[in-house]
């Protein structure tokens, strides 16, 4: 097992090291300077020259790809151009409240589609198999953004029961606000996911179903429920998990909408921010750092498979 993971992760330096190149030459070729945006009117040439140096944005592409990945390396990440705070600073403020968001809307979306996934493959074209695919359609087809705006209509303005935007009320800090704030944003993050992990789950459930060691189960007298969770379930988790490795990173990407939806404070805001001001250090660590999460969620992926299929861990 340590063998494996070890593996797992000298394969991630050259993935990490290939985005690393790709996230440097898109801001590299970016239109513009990113010398204008530390300009001021009244410098002089020789200011300008020693800012660049500065700034690393002297000599050849390659020595400023390799003095940017040298700072990288050490932790530094640069400063914003806009607020001119620590760029791994400002983001590992804003990090716990995105993986707050995309844990919750995760662990919801394995909580609804599990239960919903097994009943509709029980119930085979039947009238709960047909209400449930009805809304599974539903789900992968409605817009995240459009939804949330639904439910902003509903519940902040017309019912007055959950708050539209931010983390937290002004003048609170508990835990019960922050569920509050956190409800809507993870219902809308977990929605899609919900929707195709249900459809998964009961193409995986029927098939299942139609297996020997069903029908040995049954013959020794087991229960319904206890055939689906103490065994169909079991079967059905590694697809379930591979998706769920692939869907990590529309988590990520789909925080841009939500959290802008929802004045959520997370790394979505931060990077539409960044990239409406053309903050190009943030830009860049914000590529870098959300690659990383996806790798991450990949990787978890890989493991938990050697927890649910003692096969794999056996190879």
């Amino acid at each position: 097992m340590g063998k494996y993971i070890l593996k797992r992760l000298l394969i991630l330096i050259p993935v990490l090291l290939l985005v690393s190149v790709f996230s440097f030459l898109i801001v590299h070729f970016a239109p513009g300077d990113p010398l204008n945006m530390y300009m001021r009117p009244d410098m002089t040439q020789e200011e300008l020259d020693t800012l660049r140096v500065s700034l690393g944005l002297d000599g050849t592409i390659v020595d400023q790809y390799i003095g940017w990945l040298g700072n990288v390396l050490h932790g530094n990440l640069g400063n914003s151009v806009i607020t001119s705070q620590s760029v791994s600073g400002r983001m590992m403020e804003v990090l716990p409240n995105t993986v707050l968001l995309m844990g919750t809307s995760m662990l919801l979306s394995f909580l609804v589609a599990i239960p919903l996934g097994l009943a509709a493959g029980l119930n085979k074209n039947r009238l709960p198999d047909q209400i449930i695919s009805f809304f599974s359609y539903i789900g992968i087809s409605i817009p995240s953004f459009w939804f949330g705006l639904l439910l902003i209509i509903l519940f902040s303005l017309i019912l007055k029961l959950l708050p539209s935007s931010g983390i937290h009320s002004i003048g609170e800090t508990g835990l019960v606000d922050l569920i509050r704030h956190l409800i809507m944003p993870s219902i809308v993050l977990s929605v899609g996911n919900v929707a195709v992990f249900t459809r998964y789950i009961r193409s995986n459930t029927i098939s299942q179903l139609e297996e020997e060691y069903v029908l040995t189960a049954k013959a020794k007298g087991v229960g319904k429920r206890g055939i689906l969770y103490g065994h169909v379930l079991k079967n059905c988790l590694l697809p379930i998990i591979t998706l769920a490795g692939m869907r990590f990173a529309s988590l990520v990407t789909g925080s841009f909408i939500v959290e802008s939806v929802f004045g959520w404070p997370g790394m979505g805001m931060l990077g539409m921010s960044a990239i409406n001001n053309r903050d190009y250090p943030m830009i860049m660590g914000f590529t870098m750092l959300s690659c990383l999460l996806l790798i991450i969620g990949n990787l978890l992926a890989d493991l938990l498979y050697c927890v649910c299929d003692p096969r794999i861990k056996a190879q």
